[in-house]
């Protein structure tokens, strides 16, 4: 078992777990929130659940209020959000914090494994940030809602993309299926 695998974890049902519970499992991890401009991705985070789920894949959403408090709700607020506004059945998580001196041990592991987050060539998130007068996080830190990091099946960082990388991007699901592949 990785050092990753031990950390412990909280459903969004308050039940304790670990990502050791998914050994064996392709992972997605993607910190969420549920009032900002990227939400609809928990739209295209299901279907990709839905298509690789079969296959020893899973996506795990995590909560986070650390960016413009998007995420203000409580767990059972955001469950009920993401149920009711997307029919989200992938597993999801209590909320914590994935940047900044709080974050939580699971996000400095993944974050240690993974310095940098692959972008498109083209994408110039970090500049519509500035635009709307917010001072992005430096690197290695979390840049935004909906930055993804990929666990192979050993429980090892493999790869992580940044918020405006699209569940349906291919360089994404290049990534998945290669590991998948295995």
């Amino acid at each position: 078992m990785t050092e990753l695998q031990k950390i412990p974890l909280k459903t969004i049902i308050g039940e304790d777990t670990s990502l050791a519970e998914y050994r064996g499992k392709l992972i997605l991890i993607v910190n969420v929130a549920s009032k900002c401009g990227l939400t609809p991705q928990y739209d295209a985070l299901e279907k990709l659940y839905e298509r690789f789920r079969d296959q020893n894949f899973v996506i795990l959403g995590f909560p986070a209020n650390d960016f413009a408090g998007q995420e203000p709700g409580s767990d059972a607020e955001i469950q009920q959000f993401c149920r009711g506004n997307f029919s989200v059945q992938f597993p999801m998580f209590s909320k914590i914090a994935v940047a900044g001196e709080g974050r939580h041990p699971l996000y400095s592991a993944l974050i240690a494994a993974r310095p940098a987050a692959r972008a498109n060539s083209d994408s110039s998130f970090r500049e519509k940030l500035k635009a709307y007068g917010i001072t992005p996080n430096a690197e290695p830190e979390v840049l935004w809602n909906f930055e993804k990091f990929l666990v192979d099946k050993n429980g090892n960082v493999i790869d992580r993309f940044a918020p405006d990388v699209t569940p349906d991007d291919p360089m994404l699901l290049a990534a998945i299926e290669r590991a998948l592949a295995g």
